[in-house]
């Protein structure tokens, strides 16, 4: 009964737009003073939110970000664009193709979606609408894409789960990488059906003497991904050191081989990372005293052991998480569902004997989907707000592309060998 209130207690202060971490954080102190007093309780509170922000994974989250920032304001994500474009410019939606392939690379240095759909919205929807595409068409083909970001490694919410559910960080990354690029497939095939359906322009006629101009100028920022995940995957350095090769690499390129780093705009977006690693490190360490009151009360254990009594296969178990999980994208934000859901699942993972590997991509292909579903839709809103869309408009669109991003998912959650594959063949 005490959990049951505690929950509704959470909807209830979500609801009424109460900050994640502040309603986790309030419903986990009532709840630890509702069983020992306040006296015994205050004295823990500051320890165990301190103690669960200091994972050295967590590290990473932040540098990630700076690298992201840089690679926007030192002209890498342009001449991205400039290459995709002389590249996929000759089909028809060819720019609709080209926002999914600059997102995907994208994907592999910065690690958040938002940050992605910033980078490549700013440059490709104002090009998409130019051309004549509809507004609602571009925000979604960038919004869709953009998700990628989390799929694709590095991924910041594989960092979370991967800390919380104390799962290898470089296997998940490696176990997103087959998701990743069948999805980017499916959002292309996707938008060429879009292209066929309504026409949409060819941008221009293929040329193998732009194409090489336009690689010739990319060819450093192509370097960038081969050195961050190469020194990840292979074992030189850690998840989080690779962060930090991340801001390296992309101020070395910006700075020393392109000369090209708009100052004023690094600023601005630091200043949102900045503001990102907050909200993320806030709703950690409000998190860490909900699990602490639910490590004592045993509430994940018994979650586990009732799902566990009603079915113990592992199919039907995997389509009641992912229902969770998907219901959870509608109202909460990919950090606030990890650190709130995911301890309480992983007794139940661990008994029914989910990889929690595979997990972790089930978990991240979930959340993908949840950052394109309103009302929250993190990186939806992002991006209608760069096209200056109507979001309802704009997610009709957007259809077709969660579908191939469902689609995934199903592939993921029942073929577990799709996202594993490569991790049985270099870590097992």
């Amino acid at each position: 009964m005490a959990t049951l209130l505690m929950l509704l207690g959470l909807i209830a202060l979500v609801l009424i737009n109460v900050p994640i971490a502040a309603a986790i954080g309030i419903v986990a102190l009532a709840g630890m003073f509702a069983l020992h007093g306040i006296q015994q309780d205050l004295l823990n509170v500051a320890l165990a939110m301190y103690e669960g922000t200091r994972s050295f994974p967590l590290l990473s989250i932040p540098l990630f970000i700076l690298a992201g920032s840089i690679m926007n304001a030192g002209g890498i994500s342009k001449r991205l664009v400039d290459f995709c474009s002389a590249l996929l410019g000759s089909l028809r939606g060819g720019l609709a193709m080209v926002d999914i392939g600059v997102s995907m690379f994208f994907a592999e240095i910065s690690g958040s979606a938002v940050a992605d759909v910033a980078a490549t919205g700013s440059i490709l929807i104002p090009a998409m609408k130019k051309k004549g595409y509809p507004a609602e068409f571009a925000a979604a083909t960038t919004s869709a894409s953009a998700s990628l970001a989390i799929i694709i490694p590095p991924s910041i919410p594989m960092i979370l789960y991967g800390t919380i559910a104390n799962a290898s960080i470089v296997q998940l990354f490696v176990s997103g990488i087959a998701p990743g690029i069948l999805g980017g497939i499916g959002l292309m095939s996707a938008a060429y059906w879009y292209a066929r359906r309504y026409n949409f322009p060819v941008e221009q006629v293929f040329s193998l003497g732009n194409l090489w101009l336009t690689f010739k100028a990319a060819a450093w920022a192509f370097l960038l991904p081969i050195i961050i995940l190469g020194t990840i995957f292979g074992g030189l350095v850690t998840a989080t050191e690779g962060a930090a090769v991340a801001v390296a690499a992309a101020l070395f390129v910006s700075g020393v081989i392109y000369r090209d780093i708009d100052l004023k705009f690094l600023w601005e977006t630091a200043l949102d990372g900045v503001v990102q690693t907050a909200v993320v490190m806030l709703l950690i360490a409000a998190s860490a005293l909900l699990g602490l009151h639910l490590t004592e009360t045993r509430v994940p254990q018994q979650i586990a052991q009732w799902l566990a009594d009603l079915t113990n296969d592992r199919h039907a178990v995997l389509g009641i998480l992912n229902l969770l999980f998907l219901i959870l994208g509608f109202f909460l934000h990919s950090a606030a569902a990890i650190v709130l859901v995911v301890p309480i699942v992983m007794p139940l993972v661990n008994l029914i004997g989910i990889d929690p590997v595979h997990f972790g991509i089930i978990v991240t292909l979930n959340l993908a989907i949840g950052q394109q579903t309103p009302p929250v839709a993190s990186v939806l809103i992002t991006s209608c707000s760069i096209a200056k869309t109507d979001i309802w408009a704009t997610s009709r669109w957007n259809i077709p592309y969660i579908a191939v991003l469902i689609a995934v998912l199903l592939l993921v959650t029942y073929v577990p060998a799709v996202p594993l594959f490569l991790v049985e063949y270099f870590y097992r």
